[in-house]
């Protein structure tokens, strides 16, 4: 070894284990679960078959790891954007934000949400996500329509709608990008808050 080579750090179980998620993540992401082999995993991080065999027992395994990660992680992100004391329609912006900023923190692993389905949920993870979301929305607005004198029974299809309209809305920016995600959440609200009748030309945020 030479004099100004560093001797290489062995990594812990617990650090070589998340190696090989963020590394199947962008695999998975790139190439879908059946184009990814667990010798690609393997050859990426540096290590044999074993060693991934030895921390996930199977492609399977690894793969519905990564996929339950990011599934909890968008779902913390979105219920925490609607737990707040705000007022209904900047919970709707917060709740857009937190998908539009979950997909720029975390491009692979929504990519992984929307296209993959695992064995165990063939309705798709992203699915069943939202779903979680739309009972959440529903409560919100329930009491947003009962102060309006509406009924609150009608919540339920209005929160497919508006859960429906991000939800759709976050793939397509999922790609495109532009314009930046404020300006996207703000024409999301403008459209579901004012309707078609009553859109503002230019439309803003208004939690800052």
């Amino acid at each position: 070894m030479s004099p100004t080579a560093r001797p290489r750090t062995r990594m812990t179980g617990v650090q070589r284990r998340l190696q090989l998620m963020d590394i199947s993540r962008q695999l998975f992401s790139s190439r879908g679960v059946d184009g990814t082999t667990i010798e690609e995993i393997a050859r990426s991080a540096g290590v044999s078959k074993p060693i991934v065999y030895e921390h996930f027992g199977s492609k399977e395994a690894l793969y519905m790891e990564v996929v339950t990660n990011e599934y909890r992680e968008l779902l913390a992100r979105i219920t925490e954007s609607l737990s707040g004391e705000d007022t209904s329609r900047v919970l709707l912006e917060k709740a857009a934000l937190a998908i539009l900023t979950y997909i720029e923190d975390n491009t692979a692993g929504f990519r992984i949400l929307v296209r993959d389905a695992p064995p165990s949920e063939p309705g798709g993870t992203y699915a069943t996500l939202l779903s979680k979301v739309t009972e959440q929305v529903e409560e919100i607005l329930a009491d947003e329509f009962t102060q309006r004198g509406f009924s609150a029974e009608d919540s339920s299809i209005y929160a497919q709608m508006l859960v429906g309209m991000v939800a759709m809305t976050a793939q397509w920016w999922l790609d495109a990008r532009v314009p930046d995600k404020r300006t996207v959440a703000a024409h999301v609200v403008n459209l579901a808050w004012y309707g078609l009748t009553g859109l503002r030309k230019e439309p803003g945020l208004r939690d800052s």
